[in-house]
């Protein structure tokens, strides 16, 4: 069985896709995932499953999800292995140590091209600095999260793809959770 961490988006904000993590674990668990845990009211969980990879998981439960809990989201899942390689990847480990908070981890569905990345760049207005690594991209919000214009909006229109941000302290609670 492997060790998966998943994360819904955009649940739980302003009264939009609103699910309790209770209930979120009990449908997860009658999917037949095992040792499921779930972290803040974000849609953060890690669970055990013999599914075969991150992909076909992403599909099991945005499918169930939608039809058993009435929940169309974006579900984005990472094996325990690739979560602590987005760890290790962090090209901010001054930012992360110093000011978590403001440090955002992306995880998208698809790995964003060099033109995309540029163009997101070159979008920014503020001293938010981003940089991408396959799936996942890392930026540092300066001037804190809720004033910045780089929105996630932003953020999948240039890329391209979709994604969901968590702040450093997340992604290592996570990582915590997964491997204990």
């Amino acid at each position: 069985m492997a060790t998966y961490i998943g994360l819904l988006r955009a649940v739980n904000l302003a009264g939009h896709n609103k699910i309790g993590m209770a209930d979120l674990r009990k449908f997860l668990t009658r999917l037949g995932l095992q040792d499921v845990k779930t972290l803040l009211q974000s849609g953060n969980f890690v669970c055990r499953s013999d599914v075969r990879n991150a992909a076909d998981l992403e599909r099991l439960v945005e499918g169930g999800a939608a039809k058993q809990l009435g929940l169309t989201t974006d579900l984005l899942v990472r094996s325990d292995k690739e979560w602590k390689a987005l760890i290790a990847e962090n090209p901010f480990p001054k930012e992360a140590k110093l000011d978590p908070s403001h440090l955002l981890a992306v995880v998208l569905k698809g790995a964003p091209d060099r033109a995309s990345v540029k163009a997101l760049q070159d979008a920014i207005k503020g001293r938010e600095v981003v940089d991408v690594r396959g799936r996942c991209a890392y930026i540092v919000y300066r001037d804190g999260i809720g004033r910045s214009r780089l929105t996630s909006a932003v953020i999948e229109k240039h890329l391209s793809t979709r994604g969901t941000g968590r702040n450093w302290n997340t992604v290592l609670k996570l990582d915590a959770l997964a491997s204990g």
